[in-house]
């Protein structure tokens, strides 16, 4: 495992484990390493201190860095544990609650920018989040 301090092209610094340099170099060919903080796939590795594995479990694949980063982190975990994730349905589920087809409850998920206007259009109270989806590195 490598630890690598990234930042996006928006200047947001995050770290993250890889199983190589190898790895890190396909997931960022392939467009698959992205910012926690808005989702930029337009990372680069920035320089680091060499760090040791101990043998104290896994480490964080993802360790928010700044406060704002933290507040993130904890607002992200806040709205997972109150919240049902209905992924890329999101559009669907929340247009079918505010025209009562389907009880109200908290949701979060994704939507194409398109799908996010119509809501908005329609009325349908929606909010963008300040991460994208989860990843696996």
């Amino acid at each position: 495992m490598i630890k690598y301090t990234l930042k996006c092209q928006h200047g947001h610094a995050f770290e993250s484990w890889f199983e190589c340099a190898e790895a890190f170099d396909k997931l960022q060919i392939a467009g698959l390493i992205e910012c926690g903080l808005c989702g930029s796939t337009d990372v680069e590795k920035t320089l680091m201190a060499p760090q040791v594995k101990t043998a104290k479990g896994r480490p964080d694949l993802i360790k928010p860095i700044s406060e704002i980063e933290k507040e993130i982190a904890q607002l992200r975990k806040k709205v997972e544990s109150n919240a049902e994730d209905v992924g890329k349905n999101f559009a669907k589920e929340a247009r079918a609650m505010y025209y009562g087809d389907k009880p109200e409850r908290a949701i979060y998920g994704q939507a194409k920018p398109e799908e996010a206007k119509s809501l908005t259009e329609e009325g349908v109270p929606v909010a963008p989040l300040p991460w994208g989806p989860k990843t696996t590195n």
